[in-house]
Protein backbone atom coordinates (compact mmCIF):
# COMPACT_ATOMS: atom_id res chain seq x y z
CA UNK A 1 0.00 0.00 0.00
CA UNK A 2 1.55 3.29 -1.01
CA UNK A 3 2.37 6.08 1.04
CA UNK A 4 0.23 9.47 0.55
CA UNK A 5 1.95 12.77 1.08
CA UNK A 6 -0.49 15.55 0.16
CA UNK A 7 1.07 18.69 -0.79
CA UNK A 8 0.68 21.75 1.03
CA UNK A 9 1.21 24.15 -1.65
CA UNK A 10 -2.29 23.06 -2.92
CA UNK A 11 -3.71 23.83 0.12
CA UNK A 12 -5.80 26.90 1.03
CA UNK A 13 -3.08 29.69 3.30
CA UNK A 14 -5.59 31.29 4.54
CA UNK A 15 -7.15 27.81 6.72
CA UNK A 16 -3.57 26.29 7.11
CA UNK A 17 -4.55 24.93 10.94
CA UNK A 18 -7.53 23.52 9.07
CA UNK A 19 -5.84 21.95 6.10
CA UNK A 20 -3.52 20.46 8.48
CA UNK A 21 -6.21 19.22 11.31
CA UNK A 22 -7.92 17.43 7.81
CA UNK A 23 -5.05 15.98 7.03
CA UNK A 24 -4.42 14.35 11.03
CA UNK A 25 -7.73 13.33 11.03
CA UNK A 26 -7.04 11.56 7.24
CA UNK A 27 -5.35 8.02 6.27
CA UNK A 28 -2.29 10.74 4.48
CA UNK A 29 1.06 9.74 6.07
CA UNK A 30 2.73 12.02 5.43
CA UNK A 31 2.82 16.14 5.24
CA UNK A 32 4.41 17.08 1.27
CA UNK A 33 6.12 20.51 2.07
CA UNK A 34 7.70 22.62 -0.85
CA UNK A 35 10.17 25.37 -0.52
CA UNK A 36 10.76 27.06 -4.02
CA UNK A 37 13.12 30.40 -3.47
CA UNK A 38 12.73 31.54 -7.05
CA UNK A 39 15.66 30.51 -8.41
CA UNK A 40 15.86 27.36 -8.89
CA UNK A 41 12.57 27.00 -9.92
CA UNK A 42 10.47 30.23 -11.47
CA UNK A 43 8.09 30.12 -8.44
CA UNK A 44 8.22 31.03 -4.76
CA UNK A 45 6.15 29.40 -2.02
CA UNK A 46 6.51 29.15 1.51
CA UNK A 47 9.88 28.77 4.15
CA UNK A 48 10.83 28.53 7.48
CA UNK A 49 8.16 30.27 9.19
CA UNK A 50 5.22 28.34 7.65
CA UNK A 51 6.72 24.62 8.07
CA UNK A 52 7.42 25.44 11.74
CA UNK A 53 4.00 26.31 12.36
CA UNK A 54 2.69 23.41 10.30
CA UNK A 55 4.96 21.25 12.41
CA UNK A 56 3.20 22.08 15.59
CA UNK A 57 0.07 21.31 14.02
CA UNK A 58 0.75 17.66 13.18
CA UNK A 59 2.60 14.50 14.64
CA UNK A 60 2.87 13.20 10.94
CA UNK A 61 6.10 12.90 8.57
CA UNK A 62 7.04 16.24 7.41
CA UNK A 63 8.51 15.64 4.68
CA UNK A 64 10.50 18.84 3.06
CA UNK A 65 11.55 19.44 -0.62
CA UNK A 66 13.82 21.69 -1.08
CA UNK A 67 13.52 23.85 -4.91
CA UNK A 68 16.24 26.01 -4.07
CA UNK A 69 19.89 27.02 -4.81
CA UNK A 70 22.62 26.21 -2.32
CA UNK A 71 20.49 23.96 0.34
CA UNK A 72 23.26 23.37 2.53
CA UNK A 73 23.23 26.59 4.07
CA UNK A 74 19.43 25.82 5.68
CA UNK A 75 19.55 22.15 6.30
CA UNK A 76 19.82 23.21 10.15
CA UNK A 77 17.73 25.74 10.28
CA UNK A 78 15.01 23.17 8.08
CA UNK A 79 15.67 20.66 11.03
CA UNK A 80 15.19 23.25 13.95
CA UNK A 81 11.91 23.95 11.62
CA UNK A 82 11.08 20.50 12.12
CA UNK A 83 11.68 18.43 8.83
CA UNK A 84 11.88 14.72 9.31
CA UNK A 85 12.91 13.95 5.45
CA UNK A 86 14.71 17.03 3.90
CA UNK A 87 15.03 16.43 -0.10
CA UNK A 88 17.60 18.37 -2.33
CA UNK A 89 17.75 18.09 -5.82
CA UNK A 90 20.66 17.08 -7.98
CA UNK A 91 20.26 19.48 -10.60
CA UNK A 92 21.33 22.11 -7.33
CA UNK A 93 23.90 20.40 -5.72
CA UNK A 94 27.41 20.60 -6.62
CA UNK A 95 28.71 18.41 -4.10
CA UNK A 96 26.03 16.26 -3.44
CA UNK A 97 27.44 13.03 -1.26
CA UNK A 98 28.57 15.92 1.27
CA UNK A 99 24.62 17.46 0.68
CA UNK A 100 23.73 13.74 1.82
CA UNK A 101 26.13 13.67 4.51
CA UNK A 102 25.16 17.32 6.43
CA UNK A 103 20.90 15.74 6.42
CA UNK A 104 22.11 12.27 7.89
CA UNK A 105 24.51 13.96 10.81
CA UNK A 106 21.84 16.52 11.09
CA UNK A 107 19.37 13.47 12.12
CA UNK A 108 17.03 13.89 8.99
CA UNK A 109 16.28 10.91 6.44
CA UNK A 110 18.27 12.34 3.09
CA UNK A 111 16.43 12.14 -0.18
CA UNK A 112 17.23 13.36 -3.75
CA UNK A 113 14.70 15.37 -5.95
CA UNK A 114 15.23 14.72 -9.78
CA UNK A 115 13.91 16.77 -12.80
CA UNK A 116 12.05 15.10 -15.53
CA UNK A 117 14.92 15.37 -18.05
CA UNK A 118 17.89 14.10 -15.42
CA UNK A 119 19.16 10.42 -16.48
CA UNK A 120 17.58 8.35 -13.26
CA UNK A 121 20.84 6.44 -14.10
CA UNK A 122 22.78 9.81 -13.11
CA UNK A 123 21.99 8.90 -9.10
CA UNK A 124 22.87 4.65 -9.05
CA UNK A 125 26.40 6.13 -7.35
CA UNK A 126 24.51 7.62 -4.49
CA UNK A 127 21.25 5.53 -4.36
CA UNK A 128 22.97 3.40 -1.17
CA UNK A 129 23.84 6.73 0.99
CA UNK A 130 20.16 8.07 0.75
CA UNK A 131 16.77 6.78 1.99
CA UNK A 132 14.53 8.49 -0.90
CA UNK A 133 14.24 9.44 -4.51
CA UNK A 134 11.90 12.20 -4.85
CA UNK A 135 11.00 11.68 -8.66
CA UNK A 136 9.65 15.06 -10.30
CA UNK A 137 6.62 13.67 -13.10
CA UNK A 138 6.23 17.30 -13.63
CA UNK A 139 8.22 20.43 -14.44
CA UNK A 140 9.40 22.05 -10.83
CA UNK A 141 8.12 25.01 -9.50
CA UNK A 142 4.24 25.09 -10.13
CA UNK A 143 1.20 22.83 -9.04
CA UNK A 144 -1.66 21.77 -11.23
CA UNK A 145 0.05 20.43 -14.35
CA UNK A 146 -0.17 17.16 -16.27
CA UNK A 147 1.69 14.08 -15.12
CA UNK A 148 4.84 13.35 -17.83
CA UNK A 149 3.89 9.41 -19.19
CA UNK A 150 7.30 8.60 -19.79
CA UNK A 151 8.02 8.76 -15.92
CA UNK A 152 6.46 5.40 -15.51
CA UNK A 153 9.66 4.25 -17.71
CA UNK A 154 11.58 5.49 -15.12
CA UNK A 155 10.14 4.53 -12.53
CA UNK A 156 10.49 0.87 -13.52
CA UNK A 157 14.17 1.88 -14.35
CA UNK A 158 14.91 3.23 -10.76
CA UNK A 159 13.35 0.38 -9.27
CA UNK A 160 14.96 -2.53 -11.07
CA UNK A 161 18.29 -0.90 -9.94
CA UNK A 162 17.45 -0.27 -6.56
CA UNK A 163 16.10 -4.04 -6.37
CA UNK A 164 18.97 -5.13 -7.97
CA UNK A 165 21.12 -3.43 -5.20
CA UNK A 166 18.57 -4.91 -2.44
CA UNK A 167 18.38 -1.06 -1.04
CA UNK A 168 15.83 0.33 1.05
CA UNK A 169 14.76 3.10 -0.80
CA UNK A 170 11.62 4.85 -1.43
CA UNK A 171 10.83 5.98 -4.70
CA UNK A 172 8.20 9.14 -4.55
CA UNK A 173 6.37 10.95 -7.43
CA UNK A 174 6.01 14.35 -7.29
CA UNK A 175 3.36 16.12 -9.71
CA UNK A 176 0.07 15.30 -11.64
CA UNK A 177 -0.55 12.18 -9.70
CA UNK A 178 -4.25 11.48 -9.92
CA UNK A 179 -7.00 8.67 -9.25
CA UNK A 180 -6.70 8.14 -12.82
CA UNK A 181 -3.02 7.01 -12.49
CA UNK A 182 -2.18 6.10 -9.14
CA UNK A 183 -2.69 2.49 -9.78
CA UNK A 184 -0.22 2.64 -12.78
CA UNK A 185 2.34 4.87 -10.91
CA UNK A 186 2.53 2.37 -7.98
CA UNK A 187 2.66 -0.76 -10.13
CA UNK A 188 5.54 0.55 -11.71
CA UNK A 189 7.09 0.85 -8.81
CA UNK A 190 6.74 3.74 -6.74
CA UNK A 191 5.98 3.95 -2.83
CA UNK A 192 5.10 7.59 -2.09
CA UNK A 193 2.37 9.33 -3.82
CA UNK A 194 2.66 13.41 -3.38
CA UNK A 195 -1.09 14.68 -4.58
CA UNK A 196 -1.83 18.37 -4.26
CA UNK A 197 -4.71 19.50 -6.29
CA UNK A 198 -6.21 15.82 -6.31
CA UNK A 199 -6.51 15.90 -2.52
CA UNK A 200 -7.00 19.84 -1.93
CA UNK A 201 -9.54 20.64 -4.98
CA UNK A 202 -11.46 17.05 -3.83
CA UNK A 203 -15.44 17.69 -2.52
CA UNK A 204 -13.65 15.09 0.34
CA UNK A 205 -10.35 15.09 0.55
CA UNK A 206 -10.05 12.59 3.20
CA UNK A 207 -12.42 10.17 0.85
CA UNK A 208 -9.63 11.11 -1.74
CA UNK A 209 -6.84 10.46 0.37
CA UNK A 210 -8.36 6.83 1.07
CA UNK A 211 -8.92 6.28 -2.30
CA UNK A 212 -5.50 6.68 -4.10
CA UNK A 213 -4.23 4.40 -1.07
CA UNK A 214 -6.92 1.70 -1.92
CA UNK A 215 -6.15 2.07 -5.61
CA UNK A 216 -2.54 1.73 -5.60
CA UNK A 217 -2.72 -1.30 -3.38
CA UNK A 218 -4.58 -3.02 -6.04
Amino acid sequence: MPLIAPSLLAANFLRLEEESRMLNESEADWFHLDVMDGRFVPNISFGLPVISAIRKATSKVCDVHLMIEEPEKYAEEFKRAGADILSVHFEACRHLHRNIQQIKSLGMKAGVAINPHTPVESLYDILDQIDLVCMMSVNPGFGGQKFIPKTIDRIRTLRGAINQAGLDVLIEIDGGVTLENAGAIVAAGADVLVAGNTVFASPDPKATIRLLKEIGNK
